[in-house]
């Protein structure tokens, strides 16, 4: 174990919304450390958002991550040979990755002809209440709630 807590890294915020949570995205987005195609595609989607919804981009999106984000999750543990899986609930910047991770898993196996066109699409479905990311959120919740009977035994 470490002698001391790791320090919190900030980033910095993104040039058009000058929000870091866009940043944060952006970073999950990115293959081969190519940040700039990635705020190409980022940004190709808000237009396409806006395009689609004649709404601002970024409101569907904050709209979108608020109906992904997830506020449990089962976690095995081993207790006398058995396994169980034991709903928990969980912390704020782990919600934010496995949201934004969902997001954008669900939108690399959507059909479209480029990126930015997928990430639009499952963005909207999620804004809507919909898509493969909300599905894999309520399944989430469900699982949990199949399994509160086994909420005692704490992880």
């Amino acid at each position: 174990m470490r002698k001391t807590k790791a320090k919190k890294r900030y980033l910095a915020p993104d040039p058009t919304y000058n929000d870091p949570m866009v940043t944060r995205f952006v970073n999950n987005l990115m293959y081969d450390g190519k940040k700039s195609t990635s705020y190409q595609i980022f940004y190709e989607a808000m237009e396409k958002i806006k395009e689609i919804t004649k709404e601002e981009g970024y409101d569907i999106w904050k709209k979108a991550m608020d109906n992904v984000m997830p506020a449990v999750e089962v976690r095995s543990r081993r207790i006398g040979g058995a396994t169980f899986q034991i709903p928990t609930p969980i912390r704020e910047d782990r919600k934010i990755a496995m949201m934004m991770k969902w997001i954008i898993l669900y939108a690399r196996k959507r059909n479209g002809k480029s990126m930015g066109e997928k990430l639009a699409a499952e963005l909207i479905a999620a804004s809507k209440g919909e898509g493969s990311s909300v599905k894999k959120k309520e399944d989430t919740h469900k699982m949990a709630e199949a399994n509160k009977a086994f909420s005692h035994f704490k992880v």
